[in-house]
């Protein structure tokens, strides 16, 4: 653990704020849900939650099958990093933080399919697949993460059926949340 130097009092409601450089450097966002652990030593400890992370060794399993079936790479993120992958290595995605381009898709809370012509975005920085296909997870109404397809050479899916694809498999995540 890491001291910031940053020291803060709790309000007469019990609330305590958490300063924006440490917000934004932990990509913490109004809204987000975080969890509150302590230890035996008094210390209290916040950590991002994510719904979507409940389920990553499902997500992973869905992912596998879509790969091993159709042929598209497939990854799954919470909104903020990768937590499944298949058809691509998963040293070079899993728990990688998102690019901003697919952060701009997910918040958009619509489909993103890629078009020819148009610019190559990439899921995470540095890697060389681009996404073909994005659809943000929805449980509750609240966006929880998103299934990402990505460019292949083994799929010869047209961008109608690829999409579709990827739809049902988040609308699939997000019921399962909800359950």
């Amino acid at each position: 653990m890491k001291a910031t130097g940053i020291v803060r009092r709790i309000d007469d409601l019990g609330r305590v704020v958490i300063p924006k450089e440490i917000r934004r450097t932990m990509r913490i966002r109004e809204g987000d849900p975080l969890e509150i652990y302590t230890d035996r030593e008094g210390e209290v400890i916040f950590k991002k939650y994510s719904p979507i992370g409940e389920l990553a060794s499902f997500a992973g399993e869905y992912a596998e099958t879509l790969h091993k079936t159709c042929g598209i790479s497939v990854i799954i993120s919470d909104r903020d990093a990768v937590i499944a992958t298949a058809g691509v290595p998963r040293k070079e995605y899993t728990e990688k933080t998102l690019s901003e381009d697919l952060e701009k898709i997910i918040a958009s809370r619509n489909l993103y399919v890629w078009q020819e012509g148009m610019e190559e975005l990439h899921a995470v920085e540095g890697t060389t697949p681009f996404v073909r296909c994005a659809m943000p997870i929805l449980s509750q109404g609240d966006i929880v993460g998103c299934v990402i397809s990505l460019q292949s050479e083994k799929s010869a899916l047209t961008s109608d059926v690829e999409s579709k694809l990827i739809q049902t498999a988040a609308g699939f995540l997000g019921r399962q949340l909800e359950a």
